[in-house]
């Protein structure tokens, strides 16, 4: 099976969270209401400085996604 590079959740336990999963590397899943970010992969301290760029970059690209999704149920 070939999974999307982002995938959006949603869970009536919290019912305020909107979630986007990032399914390649750096695997992670950020909640858009408070930003906070679950990471799934375990990072060696000699990679944080590569990783830092990836990781922006990587959520930026989970807002946009967000965004479009959004903007299309709008249309």
């Amino acid at each position: 099976m070939t999974l999307p590079k982002f995938i959006l959740g949603d869970n009536t336990d919290h019912p305020n969270a909107i979630y986007v999963i990032h399914t390649e590397f750096p695997r992670f899943i950020i909640n858009l209401e408070n930003d906070e970010v679950e990471w799934f992969e375990d990072f060696e301290a000699e990679d944080q400085k590569e990783l830092e760029a990836e990781t922006e970059l990587a959520i930026k690209l989970a807002t946009d996604f967000y965004d479009s999704e959004i903007a299309k149920y709008q249309e």
